[in-house]
């Protein structure tokens, strides 16, 4: 069935948009997660992906036109579907979804049976927040904190909660001013992109009738200025992300610090004189706070895993609620693993070189590198020579990617992210290492950006440091293999006709067939070995 593509709202303050480019033409196959277009907003031109898969068969607006938000972009259905009858519906159209031919927006509206809330019905200074897609992926997301209650004076960039996507815990901020009037879910409560966030609006105005009659099936026909699907993927300088915090230029010697940030230093004694700034301009942000050690402070004994007692004999059982993390990681890994033709290649690897090479390394001032660090860097460098192993796997194509993005899978509590080290191949060693340990910490704490968890071209999964010698791993798609590193052992090996004792690591690689053939994974590994067992030749 045909799906309508209106004019997105692209940012907080965009009235209507501008197609610069048309990334795809009418006939062309579109995969959800496609570039459809390039589109001009009142702040930056940012790119516009399809939430949809089948054939664009209808383009509303052409390049270099301009158009209000909502207002038909394009159609995107079955090859030869006959999309007639919605474009007869007129260039508007309130509702992403299809109107049936025939069927008026009125008609659609009057089966509801409650009062449908509308602009003009709205109390002047009202605003209704609904919840936002914060990822290209979010369907729905959990409100984890509230950081403001009922009452309480908003002012523009406070943030509001922090919202759990299904990737990430992130911070929401408010676009407009006035006094949170209405709370729409709870903490540790879920609901689907669109639903009642918040009304914020001046201080003793009644909204129970707006917040009663409001629902998510009516949402994108009520003409309500609505804070909702804020993109996150372009032009930080001049886009206002919803992960951000205020900016503020230091002056003066003054200390600056997000509103979070002061909070939390509040809540735990902490003066932020103390804390070193690491967001822009070196403002203190929320990590900064969370991960604040007071110098005098002695490190802390790991405890003991604490184990739920149980009567002997008696069964006993915890239900635990699927997070959004959960949910949409057993999604993607069965859709992976079944769409996939997976084959696996073993290799195990001398690391004798590789142990002598990193004492020497760490042996340098202010200077430490792991492992892993050397492993993310002889794949982005083995990946350049091979864009085979760095591809990715259309129906009509396959897409060599001559740039390196290497993505570290993170256990977290919930599951497992991937952060990306961004062209790892033109990245030293301790860069790699600094991003590594700093997208690590972040992860632990949900504190990641989506931006921060896209675009990966190739995987790297390591659980040598739990004492695991191999395994295989999921392929992390839309990548066309994936890296499972084991533990380095120490074992008896044969050099030189003599068994002496020796250092292996073994590596498993997990390859897209359609993309992939055996022969080329086994160059890919044979590159990937000469790095590895003479790592000097990275330097090179």
């Amino acid at each position: 069935m045909a799906e309508v593509i209106n004019m997105p709202r692209l940012s907080d303050t965009m009235e209507e948009g501008t197609v610069a480019t048309w990334l795809k033409k009418v006939g062309d196959k579109i995969e959800e997660g496609d570039i459809l277009a390039e589109i001009e907003t009142d702040k930056a031109t940012m790119e516009f992906e399809s939430f949809y898969e089948g054939t664009l068969l209808h383009i509303g607006v052409k390049e270099g036109e301009t158009t209000k938000v909502d207002e038909l972009l394009a159609i995107i259905g079955d090859k030869g579907e006959d999309v007639s009858s919605l474009l007869n519906v007129g260039s508007k159209i309130e509702k992403s979804d299809i109107i049936p031919e025939g069927e008026e927006i009125e008609a659609d509206i009057s089966d509801i049976d409650f009062e449908p809330v509308r602009n003009e019905e709205l109390p002047e200074g009202v605003i209704i927040v609904t919840m936002p897609r914060l990822s290209d992926t979010m369907e729905e997301g959990t409100v984890s904190t509230w950081l403001k209650k009922v009452g309480d004076k908003i002012e523009e960039g406070d943030i509001l909660a922090e919202i759990e996507t299904d990737k990430a815990t992130m911070e929401f901020e408010s676009f407009q001013s006035g006094t949170l009037l209405y709370v729409g879910l709870q903490e540790g409560e879920s609901a689907k992109v669109d639903a009642l966030l918040a009304i914020i609006g001046p201080k003793g105005t009644d909204v129970s009738t707006i917040a009663k009659n409001f629902k998510v099936e009516v949402s994108e026909t009520t003409k309500t200025e609505v804070v909702q699907d804020h993109k996150m993927e372009t032009s930080k300088a001049e886009v206002k992300s919803v992960v951000s915090n205020i900016v503020e230029t230091p002056q003066n010697g003054r200390l600056f610090a997000s509103p979070l940030a002061k909070k939390l230093a509040e809540e735990k004694g902490i003066s932020l004189s103390q804390i070193h700034g690491t967001g822009e301009n070196g403002r203190i942000i929320k990590r900064d706070v969370e991960n604040f050690t007071p110098r005098s402070a002695a490190p802390m004994a790991t405890a003991g895993t604490v184990v739920k007692f149980v009567a002997s004999g008696q069964e006993d059982v915890d239900e635990i609620k699927h997070s959004q993390m959960r949910k949409v990681i057993a999604k993607r890994l069965a859709e992976s693993k079944f769409s996939a033709p997976h084959y696996y290649l073993n290799v195990e690897f001398d690391m004798e070189n590789a142990i002598a090479f990193r004492k020497q390394y760490n042996s340098l001032p202010d200077t430490k590198i792991s492992y892993n660090d050397m492993i993310v860097k002889a794949c982005a460098l083995a990946l350049r020579q091979h864009p085979q192993v760095n591809s990715r796997w259309f129906d009509d194509r396959m897409q060599l990617n001559n740039h390196v993005h290497i993505g570290v899978a993170v256990a977290v509590e919930d599951g497992l992210v991937v952060p990306v080290v961004r062209f790892a191949n033109e990245q030293s060693l301790p860069q790699i290492n600094a991003s590594v340990k700093d997208y690590a910490g972040r992860a632990r704490n949900k504190k990641l950006t989506p931006q921060e968890m896209e675009g990966s071209t190739f995987t790297i999964s390591n659980l040598g440091m739990f004492g695991i010698e191999s395994f295989t791993s999921i392929i992390n798609q839309p990548n066309s293999a994936i890296m499972s590193v084991g533990t380095i052992v120490e074992k008896p090996v044969v050099k030189d006709g003599q068994i002496v004792v020796g250092h292996t690591m073994k590596l498993t690689m997990a390859c897209d067939h359609r993309t992939v053939d055996g022969a080329t994974g086994a160059q890919f590994l044979q590159t990937l070995q000469g790095y590895i067992e003479n790592p000097i030749t990275m330097l090179v």
